[in-house]
């Protein structure tokens, strides 16, 4: 029995069943259970994603395991947490293809653009051909079978296009505007020649070489130029020649034409051929023609001496071979007398002068 000083013996602690916990185990277990590591779990899942979907899934698992097992949180964190988990995972992750025929909630399903349906009559037949035509002839044509009609000036002045009857169609260029299909005529004066392309120069025909060939073979030549037949005129070489009757020259030569050779020969041209009969041949090239050089005239009459019937006698030439009236001849009362000239013939009596 024990003395009034003897300390109590305090009564054995029975035995516990659960072995004794490893001190390094349970500091791994608290450390993946902190807070930090929760969210760092949370915030590996969309990094994960990006690399690859398949981490992103696994590293979702993981994390929810890490937010539910032993977390102290209240159940409105843990909820909070888990959806923005999966909500960082689906904003990184790619939707997966969908399937033919099917679309996704919220999204519109885009409309191809509508084809007009083609008619026969949205095909315009190509335009006929109006080329060599009158413009005003081509335009009314042209209009009628549904064209909008403009034309320009063909040649490299573009000039402007008025009175259509004056002009020719040398090109034509169809196209699509609107509800009408257009037409543009490239035109040039009528008689004109066409370019070779739109816009280029005239190719004008220029004046050959003409001299001494006969008026018959020459003026047909300038005729095939263009020009027209009334504005070739002949014209004798010689001053004080004059031609004989038309077809009676026929044979005489060229002795120099206007323009000369190698000029320009627009339609409108007026063409001047000087002519010689053969038997007096042609003045000296630098002496001109027309109004400076004379055929001899031995009697001064006017009258060249090779069609003078009187060469010696200037008181009659071939136009008066009876004699030249001179005022003063007569005078004036019935014309029976005064003076004659050339066989004594009474100039009253066979002119007005008196």
């Amino acid at each position: 029995m024990p003395g009034p000083h003897t300390t109590p013996v305090p009564p054995s602690v029975p035995a516990s069943s659960e072995p004794a916990r490893d001190p390094g185990d349970m500091a791994r277990r608290r450390w993946s259970r902190t807070n930090p590591v929760r969210v760092g779990f949370v915030a590996a899942v969309p990094v994960l994603g990006l690399m690859e979907p398949r981490l992103g899934g696994v590293a979702l698992i993981a994390a929810l395991v890490v937010l539910w097992r032993d977390n102290p949180w209240p159940r409105a964190g843990k909820v909070a947490a888990t959806i923005a988990a999966m909500a960082l995972l689906g904003a990184v992750v790619p939707a997966p293809p969908k399937a033919a025929g099917t679309k996704a909630a919220g999204t519109k399903t885009p409309v191809a653009p509508r084809t007009p349906k083609t008619t026969p009559k949205a095909t315009t037949p190509p335009a006929p051909d109006y080329r060599g035509k009158k413009l005003d002839v081509a335009y009314g044509q042209a209009t009628k079978a549904g064209f909008v009609v403009s034309s320009h000036d063909a040649s490299e002045k573009n000039t402007f296009v008025r009175s259509r009857s004056l002009w020719t169609v040398c090109f034509q260029e169809q196209g699509r505007g609107g509800v009408r299909p257009t037409l543009d005529f490239a035109v040039v004066r009528s008689g004109a020649p066409c370019p070779k392309k739109d816009g280029e120069p005239i190719p004008w025909p220029t004046m050959p070489e003409l001299v001494w060939k006969t008026w018959r073979t020459a003026r047909p030549q300038v005729v095939a130029l263009g020009v027209r037949s009334d504005h070739v005129e002949a014209r004798a070489a010689y001053r004080n020649d004059t031609l004989p009757g038309e077809g009676e020259y026929d044979d005489w030569r060229v002795c120099a034409h206007d323009p000369a050779e190698g000029a320009t020969v627009p339609a409108d041209t007026r063409v001047t051929l000087y002519l010689s009969s053969q038997d007096n041949g042609c003045p000296e090239p630098d002496r001109g023609t027309g109004t400076a050089v004379d055929l001899p005239d031995r009697d001064d009459d006017g009258d060249p001496d090779y069609r003078d019937p009187f060469p010696g006698d200037r008181d009659r030439n071939t136009r008066f071979p009876d004699g030249i009236p001179h005022l003063g001849d007569s005078d004036g009362s019935d014309g029976s007398s005064g003076s004659s000239h050339g066989g004594g013939r009474s100039v009253c009596h066979h002119t007005r002068l008196c």
